[in-house]
């Protein structure tokens, strides 16, 4: 299923994505760095990479959700989707509500609460780019018109899903059931 919107043939949520988890991840490598040395600027540079990661977790947002909407009702696809971005949009507000308590305090200095939320929604980030990856490589989401977005999980039985696309059937889910 080829991508609804695309910047020079690109899917364009595909190649933004990077950049808020890029900035996020930072924030959460910096919040990192000020627990074990206690140096307030890297507090600060916490701050301000996780409120341009968010901005550009909204950004990737409108893209991934007009892409979802293109998907087929009922589909796998979809439905892994729907997962992808419920957990994304949780990990915003994660974020969000991490950078609104920091804001707060003085520097900008992050308490155990704010700390956890952080960190909370950096495993999340995991969790939901995991789910990505499987619509993108497994599903073929934005990439091919010719995707099957029924494919099976990549988690389940690979003997059987490589018998499946070698006997050319990947999706039948009769072929599936033996």
């Amino acid at each position: 299923m080829e991508t609804r919107v695309r910047f020079l043939g690109h899917s364009l949520h595909q190649m933004i994505v990077f950049l808020p988890l890029g900035l996020l991840a930072g924030a959460v490598g910096c919040d990192v760095a000020f627990l074990v040395t206690h140096e307030l600027s890297w507090a600060l540079m916490a701050y301000r990479l996780m409120g341009a990661g968010l901005i550009a977790g909204l950004a990737a947002a409108v893209p991934g959700f007009l892409d979802w909407r293109g998907l087929p009702i009922g589909s796998r696809a979809q439905q892994v989707g729907q997962l992808h971005g419920a957990g994304n949009v949780l990990m915003l507000l994660l974020f969000f509500a991490s950078f609104l308590m920091r804001r707060e305090m003085t520097g900008h200095i992050p308490g155990a609460l704010t700390l956890t939320l952080g960190f909370t929604a950096m495993a999340l980030a995991g969790v939901t780019g995991w789910l990505g990856g499987e619509l993108v490589s497994r599903l073929g989401v934005g990439v091919s018109s010719g995707a099957n977005v029924n494919a099976p999980s990549s988690l389940g039985d690979q003997k059987r899903g490589a018998i499946a696309m070698k006997a050319g059937t990947l999706g039948d889910d009769r072929s599936m059931r033996k």
